[in-house]
């Protein structure tokens, strides 16, 4: 290995070492970007599905209720026999949604009255109104053919509704298969941890880069950076073992966020030479960020501020903290100057619209362009911070 590689390397590798060492990280470096992760993806509905508390009694009118209501696909429903505890269930976010069907729903039915089932939800359950309308209909249907037999037949309502049920498992079944045509926003199928893994992954990559801004200029103040231009090494290879460790740091962000959601929330990242392949090119974008921020600032606590001010600001322009699909299009239009943006749509394109490494090419060409002139500027600014001393 020739000798300027091999020092580059060194210079990498204490860079990342130094960064490991330092406890401080730990907190946001595993912690943080794990927990935004979680709180993101039961803010968008979590992998616990759609669960709704029912409240009915033993008769088997009742059960009619509950079991058309189990039979509904991605619902799960959970028998609370208290309707306060149920309403408190519902209020407290414990419940998507409830149910409360009334006693007596026999005798109501034989005085010709038509009893009324209330559903309980608050702002996030409201939408599943339709579901449980559509299972309680099904019900309902029955009852009042079953009613117009036991009126015209003379019988009474269980007999009756014994026949409406023979009548209605001899009859052609009627299916609907479900197709979904157009493009959805978040993609068909999407699994809640996926939408917010991508974006997440890219706000911390680009922040956690961005930390090594402070430690590049303490190391001329110093003068670390002195004593190795000093030994028989030239800027370009100090430039270059720098650059490394930076890259090196927010690559190590990276590929930890993508293994601990694998782990922990089972995200799948799709193709996953793309995947890396992005991340790889974004860390570089980072890694240049980094570079330019510690050459130019000359004091660590005044490019720590930028730093965070510049992770924060960019991320939030770029869709890492909100999703994109949600931005208008003048917005839309605007992030596109920000690295974060192409990152996003491209970690989307992969996790939540079933992309390869060829729907991703365009993003990965902006991001190294990005990463070129970033580390381009802060090449030429860095080398000549070190020959002024």
């Amino acid at each position: 290995m020739p000798g300027g590689v091999a020092k580059a390397l060194a210079i990498a590798r204490a860079n990342l070492t130094r960064f490991l060492r330092d406890r401080s990280n730990y907190f946001f470096v595993f912690l943080f970007p794990i927990g935004l992760i979680l709180i993101f993806g039961l803010t968008f509905g979590g992998d616990e599905g759609v669960v709704i508390g029912v409240s009915a009694g033993r008769e088997p009118l009742a059960q009619r209720f509950v079991t058309a209501l189990e039979a509904r696909p991605d619902v799960a429903v959970v028998r609370v026999d208290d309707q306060a505890e149920l309403r408190e269930r519902v209020e407290r976010g414990g419940l998507t949604a409830g149910v409360v069907v009334p006693a007596g729903l026999a005798e109501s039915l034989a005085a010709g009255e038509g009893p009324e089932l209330t559903f309980l939800a608050g702002a996030a359950g409201g939408q599943y109104q339709v579901v449980v309308a559509a299972a309680v209909s099904d019900v309902a249907e029955r009852l009042r053919a079953a009613r117009f037999v036991a009126d015209r037949a003379g019988l009474p309502l269980e007999e009756a509704l014994a026949r409406v049920d023979d009548a209605a498992a001899r009859g052609p079944a009627l299916r609907v298969a479900r197709e979904w045509v157009g493009e959805s926003s978040f993609g068909d199928d999407v699994q809640t941890f996926d939408v917010a893994a991508g974006s997440q992954l890219v706000l911390f990559v680009f922040l956690t880069g961005l930390t090594g801004a402070a430690p590049l200029i303490q190391s001329r103040q110093l003068g670390v950076s002195r004593r190795m231009l000093g030994s028989p090494t030239s800027p370009a290879t100090i430039v270059v073992g720098e650059a490394l460790g930076r890259y090196a740091t927010a690559l190590f962000q990276g590929v930890y966020i993508m293994a601990a959601t694998r782990l922990l929330f089972g995200v799948e990242w799709g193709d996953l030479a793309a995947a890396v392949a992005l991340l790889a090119v974004f860390a570089a974008v980072a890694a240049g960020a980094a570079m330019l921020v510690g050459s130019t600032f000359a004091n660590d606590q005044a490019a720590s501020g930028v730093s965070i001010m510049l992770g924060l600001g960019l991320a939030a322009l770029g869709g890492a903290m909100v999703p994109l699909e949600i931005f208008g299009p003048t917005m839309r239009s605007v992030a596109k100057v920000v690295p974060h943006s192409w990152a996003v749509e491209g970690y989307a394109a992969l996790l939540r619209h079933g992309g390869g490494l060829l729907d991703v090419l365009p993003h990965l060409g902006v991001l190294a362009a990005f990463a070129v002139v970033l580390f381009a500027l802060a090449a030429w600014r860095f080398r000549a911070r070190l020959l002024e001393g």
